[in-house]
C-alpha cells in the first residue's frame, strides 16, 4: 500500500475509532540535529551531512480489539533547503484471542544482531546511521501485512510486503564514496515490479527452549542492495541499478549464559539469479553467521560484543568470471564489534562507545557518543563517526574522508 492510499485511508477511520475510543494518546518530540564534517568537505563542497529540525507526532488509540498507530515527522532540511512531511509508521491492528493481524506501514526487527542484520531482512537507512542521526532512523518502514499466530507450542509470524523498498545508502553529493566505473554517469534504477510474483514473504517461528528464546527465518524476496548491469560488458555506456532475488533461512538462540547473555544466529541466503556463482554483478550465495556476549561487569557499565563472518560460497567461479579493474573481494569477510555503555549522574549520563572492525578487510568504524538528559523531556547527545581502512573499497575503508561530528537536542512531549 503505497503513502498516499494508506493516508487516504487512515484518515478515513480515524475519526470512528475518535469517537468510540477507549484511549487516545498523542506525544511526540521536537528536534535539531546537525553532522559537520571533520576530515573534508563533501563532493558538492558542503561541509555538514545532515543539518535539519525536526517534529514528530505520535498518536496511538484503541477501541475494543482495534488499535490505531500513527507517527508522522515533518522536518526542514537545511541541505537541500525544502521542508518535507514522512510517514514514518501508520497501521491498524486487530487482536483476537490467539492471533493478530497489523495493516499498513511498520517497522519491523527481527535477529539479535547489535546493529549486525542476518535475518532482518527489512530495509534500512544506513544515509542516517552513517550522517549520526539518532539510531531509530536506521530502520525504514515497509507497507504490508504481519498476521501473528500464536498456539501452545510455539508463536508464529507472518510478514506479506508487496510494494519492494530498499535499502538507503549515502548520496554521492554528500558522502565520498568508491565508485568502479565514475566515468558512466546514465544510469537508471530498476526496482522489482508490483505483482504477486514478486511479493516478498518472511516468515518467524519462535518460543522458549530451557530458557533461551529461539527462532527460525524465512525470507523469500530480493537483495536490498543494488546490483549493477552494464549495457555493454566490454564497452559499456549505460547502468542498470537492480534488485536480483534472494531466498533466505536462518535461525537465532539467545539466553543467559557464561555469566552474561550469550546471542547465536546464523543465516543461509541462496541467490536465486547466480546459482553457479558465474555473474560477478549478482551476489553469490553465502553463509552468514554473529556470536555474542553482553555482560554488565560493573554497576551501570555494561560490555556487548560480537563476531559476524560472510562466507561466499562459489567463490572459484566468482574470481574466474570478475572482470579487470574491479575490486575482489574475500572469500571469508567478517567484523568485530564492540559496545560499551557507562551511565552516570543517577543514569542522567551515558557514556557510550560502538565500533566495527573488519580483520579481513583491515578497515573499522568508531561511533563515541555522549548523552545527557537535562530532564525527563529534553536531552541532548554528541558523538562522532570516524571511518577508515587500507582500501578504498572496502565497506568502510570507502568512507575514510567522510569523518564527522553530530548533536542531537530533543525535547518530547
Amino acid at each position: 500500500m503505497k503513502t498516499p492510499a494508506l493516508l487516504a485511508l487512515l484518515a478515513f477511520i480515524l475519526p470512528s475509532v475518535a469517537n468510540g475510543t477507549e484511549s487516545v494518546s498523542i506525544h511526540g518530540f521536537f528536534q535539531g540535529n546537525y553532522t559537520a564534517d571533520i576530515a573534508s568537505s563533501n563532493p558538492d563542497g558542503g561541509d555538514f551531512k545532515w543539518a535539519g529540525e525536526r517534529v514528530q507526532l505520535k498518536l496511538d488509540t484503541s477501541i475494543e480489539s482495534f488499535h490505531l498507530f500513527l507517527k508522522t515527522d515533518s522536518f526542514f532540511n537545511h541541505i537541500d533547503r525544502k521542508a518535507e512531511v514522512e510517514l514514518r509508521e501508520g497501521y491498524i491492528d486487530y487482536t483476537a484471542s490467539n492471533w493478530d493481524i497489523r495493516v499498513g506501514r511498520q517497522i519491523l526487527t527481527w535477529g539479535i544482531g547489535d546493529l549486525v542484520f542476518i535475518n532482518d531482512a527489512f530495509p534500512k537507512d544506513y544515509e542516517a546511521f552513517f550522517s549520526g542521526r539518532p539510531l531509530e532512523y536506521l530502520k525504514k518502514g515497509i507497507d504490508g501485512i504481519k498476521i501473528g499466530a500464536y498456539p501452545d507450542f510455539a508463536s508464529f509470524e507472518l510478514v506479506v510486503i508487496p510494494f519492494f523498498e530498499p535499502n538507503s545508502f549515502p548520496e554521492a553529493k554528500q558522502f565520498w564514496m568508491f565508485d568502479p566505473i565514475p566515468f558512466i554517469t546514465d544510469r537508471k534504477e530498476k526496482k522489482p515490479a508490483v505483482n504477486l510474483e514478486n511479493t516478498e514473504v518472511a516468515v518467524r517461528a519462535y518460543r522458549d527452549i530451557a530458557g533461551f528464546d529461539a527462532s527460525l527465518y524465512f525470507y523469500k524476496g530480493f537483495f536490498r542492495q543494488p546490483s549493477v548491469m552494464p549495457d555493454n560488458p566490454t564497452a559499456p555506456t549505460r547502468l542498470t541499478l537492480f534488485y536480483p532475488k534472494l531466498t533466505a533461512y536462518g535461525a537465532s538462540l539467545q539466553g543467559k549464559a557464561l555469566g552474561g547473555v550469550v546471542s547465536l544466529e546464523a543465516g543461509y541466503y541462496d541467490s536465486g539469479e547466480d546459482g553457479s556463482g558465474t555473474d560477478p554483478m549478482i551476489p553469490n550465495s553465502q553463509t552468514r553467521f554473529l556470536a555474542g556476549y553482553q555482560r554488565q561487569i560493573w554497576e551501570d557499565f555494561t560490555v556487548g560484543v560480537q563476531y559476524y563472518a560472510e562466507y561466499m560460497h562459489d567463490y572459484s567461479a566468482y574470481r574466474k568470471n570478475l572482470p579487470p579493474g574491479f575490486p575482489r573481494e574475500n572469500r571469508l569477510h567478517d567484523l568485530v564489534t564492540v559496545r560499551l555503555t557507562q551511565f552516570m549522574m543517577h543514569q542522567t549520563l551515558r557514556l557510550s562507545w560502538f565500533s566495527f572492525w573488519s580483520p579481513s578487510d583491515n578497515d573499522y568504524l568508531l561511533n563515541p557518543e555522549i548523552k545527557y538528559n537535562f530532564s525527563d523531556h529534553v536531552w541532548a547527545a554528541l558523538g562522532a563517526m570516524v571511518f577508515g581502512g587500507s582500501k578504498s573499497w572496502s565497506q568502510f575503508g570507502q568512507l575514510d574522508k567522510n569523518d564527522n561530528v553530530y548533536m542531537q537536542v530533543r525535547y518530547e512531549f
